[in-house]
């Protein structure tokens, strides 16, 4: 009889240590799910904020883009204007008017600087250049 209820109070004992043993295992495992809990909502937040930034950075590109294009078509008509402009000037010189013997500047057509170092059109045709890009 003595020998039973040791038997049983070991087990008791025995059942008592495990209860324990698992009460905290969970605790710790209720502790772990709020700690992960959290970690996902700042990690959704992250991202949301995330999201939010490249999107307005998407925005601000197309933005870009748009203006990129306009600006590309503006330098292509000024480039035009610029080229007729110069071909006209060749066949005549601004300013000359009918004179027995003009100066010596205007004895051959003003054509502009064309030539040197690529001169207005030079540069919009870089501008040009770079635009299509």
């Amino acid at each position: 009889n003595e020998q039973t209820r040791k038997e049983k109070t070991e087990a008791v004992e025995t059942l008592h240590a495990e209860i324990d043993q698992l009460e905290a295992s969970l605790s710790k495992l209720a502790e772990d799910l709020t700690e992960l809990a959290k970690a996902v909502a700042e990690l959704d937040a992250a991202m949301s904020e995330a999201t939010t930034l490249r999107q307005e950075e998407k925005a601000t590109n197309e933005q870009t883009i748009a203006d990129a294009a306009a600006a590309q078509t503006a330098v292509a008509q000024a480039l035009t204007v610029l080229k007729e402009f110069y071909a006209k000037a060749g066949d005549a010189t601004a300013f000359v008017q009918q004179q027995p013997a003009g100066p010596e500047i205007f004895d051959a057509p003003y054509t502009g600087m064309q030539s040197e170092n690529g001169g207005v059109i030079g540069m919009l045709e870089v501008i040009e250049s770079d635009f299509s890009r």
